[in-house]
């Protein structure tokens, strides 16, 4: 009269994964990926074996473990190797370009970077009595406090058609 629920558990299984591979779509950490594939693999490759549900189980267990202490670090490590970290707020403005707004004068005065902000500015101190007038292009150098930190930029050569490519509006 009522049906085996044991015959349904592959339907566990696949709700499992299911559920693991949302987790991971939100976490990105490959963990609940490792799980997922656990499931797929070790519980419902075991249902389909016949097995029992508690060897369905220890089996999804174990090589959901192995997943995650042994694969997730090497593939971890495959996918993040050799990338330099993104750069954000304000270590992302040293070396961008710049111009100046007003001369500088005694070494300090206001730049516009690139991305469009106005910081007040001061010369670096290799070029500390450098005339810099208003328009003259500078590279950040640092950030120190409110304060960019600027240098004057190498000027152009001849044959470098300027692509305006990284230059802050005048």
């Amino acid at each position: 009269m009522f049906p085996d629920l044991f015959a349904y558990t592959w339907l566990l299984w696949l709700v499992i994964a299911v559920g693991a591979v949302v987790l991971e779509l939100l976490t990105l950490n490959l963990v609940f990926l490792m799980i997922a594939i656990g499931s797929l693999v070790g519980g419902l490759g075991t249902w389909l074996l016949g097995w029992s549900w508690p060897l369905q189980v220890v089996a999804a267990a174990v090589l959901s473990g192995l997943l995650v202490f042994a694969v997730r670090p090497l593939l971890y490590r495959l996918l993040v190797h050799g990338r330099e970290p993104h750069r954000t707020n304000v270590d992302a403005l040293s070396g961008m370009s710049a111009r100046a707004t007003t001369v500088f004068a005694e070494g300090t005065g206001y730049a516009r970077l690139a991305n469009g902000e106005t910081w007040t500015a001061r010369l670096d101190d290799a070029h500390e009595h450098a005339e810099v007038g208003a328009g003259a292009r500078l590279t950040v150098v640092a950030i120190e406090g409110a304060t960019a930190v600027v240098a004057p930029a190498a000027p152009r050569s001849a044959t470098t058609a300027p692509t305006g490519e990284g230059d802050p509006a005048t």
